[in-house]
């Protein structure tokens, strides 16, 4: 279970401060699904940032089962990071001198997994394997990053608007992948997403107004990712 405890960030300087979370407490089940809703500005994107150990709270406390990642030293945060959770942003962040398969087996090298081509072929890029970042779209792109992130086998999943470069009908398909996935080997997924019919897929929906939780709501039936809209 990860455990937020009253976590508070803010940026700039102490004449000219901006708060972007104010005091945010929540629990987020093992192997769940929770989707984080809110408009631009609300703070979600840096939420999942600190909840993930990507930034570091001004104040408060992040959980994983015993593990307080916010008393960490940054050694151990990383080594906690390459053991444990996957990200899946906005940006690709690929490697533009590695090729398709060499950019996926970097995050599969982390948790020693050799069948990492499977998850290749099932974003639909068998075929591109040898090709450059230079040389794919950038949906394509977006699907290698996913690939990398799903081969490294994380405990937790973080997602950051995953499908925002991609088109209807490949957006539907990397969402059941990771839908399925998360169903035969049990991770946790927090995802952050503008598209609201996503959040019909999710076990738990967090919305975010002005750096704090406004609702959370729970999903008594689960769509899939094709029964969604769009």
């Amino acid at each position: 279970m990860i455990k937020v405890t009253d976590i508070t960030k803010s940026y700039g300087n102490r004449e000219n401060l901006f708060p972007i979370l104010r005091g945010i407490s929540l629990e987020i089940q093992d192997g769940s699904f929770t989707v984080i809703l809110g408009a631009s500005g609300s703070g979600k994107s840096t939420f999942l940032n600190v909840i993930s150990g990507l930034e570091p709270p001004d104040s408060g406390r992040v959980l994983y089962d015993k593990t307080d990642i916010t008393a960490l030293s940054d050694k151990a945060l990383t080594k906690f990071r390459k053991a444990a959770v996957g990200f899946i942003f906005q940006q690709y962040f690929l490697l533009p001198n590695m090729n398709v398969e060499k950019n996926v087996k970097m995050g599969a090298d982390l948790a020693g997994n050799k069948d990492y081509k499977t998850v290749i072929q099932a974003v639909g890029l068998g075929e591109k394997l040898h090709k450059y970042p230079s040389e794919l779209s950038g949906g394509e792109q977006q699907r290698v990053s996913i690939a990398r992130a799903l081969a490294k086998k994380p405990k937790v999943l973080f997602l950051d608007e995953p499908t925002g470069a991609l088109d209807e009908q490949t957006g539907r398909q990397i969402l059941d992948y990771i839908y399925r996935l998360q169903k035969q080997y049990g991770f946790t997924i927090v995802m952050v997403t503008h598209n609201e019919n996503i959040a019909e897929m999710a076990d738990t929906v967090i919305k975010m107004n002005s750096g704090k939780i406004s609702e959370i709501n729970t999903n008594e039936t689960k769509k899939t990712a094709y029964e969604i809209g769009w």
